[in-house]
């Protein structure tokens, strides 16, 4: 999301290597989070991933090297190595609002939960040919997780699509960001980050109350409400990752989950998908533009963030995703003429120093 500008550059990412990569990623060690927006991983060699027993492994074991022959470098990973991480991670991040504002269009067409769960199902498609998990021998528990996983997913996408047609961009990506910021700061046990808190709160003040949506006109309080939904979503769903990602290897979890989500969310939007398709004079190009937006996000973002997190530490990506409502507001200017007035400029602004405060300050 331009949307047409950015299909050249990026969708050689799902076919390259970075897929290979996250292929061969080891589970997550527990207390990182990989969030929808990309994952945690200690930087070093793959492992495979281990036995599942339902039981608690060691970090020796989770990282335990794999024997065999070592990895080939192609093309792609060659292409990508040379890009300084930062920029990965931006590009990821933009690439992401880009594919949010590319879904607006489609709305009108087949509705929110009509193109929500196109997008979802494309996405589940492929990664799940990308990963190819295996269910079978795992625990009952660590298959609820990832089924929880999914349902926390189905929430935050369809609640957030449902807030980008109501909202701008940056209004809803701002508070949808309450969720992870929120589990920062009730994980942690500093008493200074209450004014984190605080500061983050006064931004959603200015944002809600005092801000004003497109044209002067009062926020809409159904998006409003689809928005902090949303972010209650995305909370839950970083703390179901961090169980998903400690058993499940690279985008296993993720592929599994976003099946679920795919499911959960066909009650609400697949008779709007059939209808809308049905509806449409080239079903087959609205279907090949559903798959150009599924790419923009979350496929192509997936595998950025992931190369990026291979070679950058983690405490620098959380500053720089910390700027991602701030992206959000610049996106939703460029590509959806969504001018933002002084109030809200202020309110994205303490979110996003509150984001990143909270991480800098974070226990080491």
């Amino acid at each position: 999301m331009s949307a047409a500008n950015s299909f050249e550059p990026v969708l050689t990412a799902p076919t390259g290597e970075p897929f290979a990569d996250a292929r061969a990623m080891p589970p997550s060690p527990k207390g990182e989070p990989a969030g929808e927006r990309g994952g945690w991983r200690r930087r070093g060699p793959a492992a495979a991933a281990p036995p599942d027993t339902g039981t608690a492994t060691t970090g020796a074991e989770r990282h335990r090297p794999p024997a065999g022959r070592p990895e080939r470098t192609t093309t792609p990973q060659r292409r990508l190595g040379s890009i300084p991480a930062p920029l990965l991670c931006v590009a990821a991040m933009v690439t992401c609002q880009l594919g949010i504002a590319s879904s607006k269009s489609l709305f009108g067409v087949l509705g929110v939960g009509g193109a929500t769960f196109l997008r979802l199902t494309v996405a589940a498609v492929v990664l799940l040919a990308a990963t190819r998990p295996r269910l079978h021998g795992r625990s009952r528990r660590n298959l609820a997780s990832a089924v929880l996983l999914g349902l926390a997913s189905a929430g935050m996408t369809l609640l957030f699509a449902g807030a980008t047609d109501r909202l701008p961009m940056g209004t809803a990506s701002t508070i949808e960001f309450l969720g992870p910021l929120a589990v920062a700061i009730a994980l942690s046990r500093r008493a200074s980050h209450l004014l984190w808190a605080l500061l983050a709160a006064g931004g959603v003040v200015l944002l809600t109350l005092l801000g004003e949506g497109t044209g002067g006109a009062a926020l809409d309080p159904v998006g409003l409400a689809y928005a902090f939904g949303a972010a209650a979503c995305y909370a839950g769903y970083i703390l179901f990752t961090d169980k998903v990602g400690a058993v499940f290897r690279g985008f296993e979890g993720l592929a599994v989950s976003f099946t679920i989500a795919a499911l959960a969310v066909a009650p609400f939007g697949a008779s709007q998908a059939f209808h809308g398709l049905a509806d449409a004079s080239a079903p087959a190009l609205l279907l090949l533009a559903v798959a150009g937006v599924a790419l923009l996000f979350p496929v192509v973002p997936y595998a950025l963030e992931m190369t990026a997190l291979r070679r950058m530490p983690q405490r620098v990506f959380s500053v720089l995703v910390s700027l991602d409502p701030a992206v959000s507001a610049l996106v939703g200017l460029v590509v959806l003429g969504q001018l933002l007035g002084g109030v809200q400029l202020a309110g994205i602004g303490c979110v996003v120093a509150a984001s990143v405060g909270a991480t800098l300050t974070a226990r080491r």
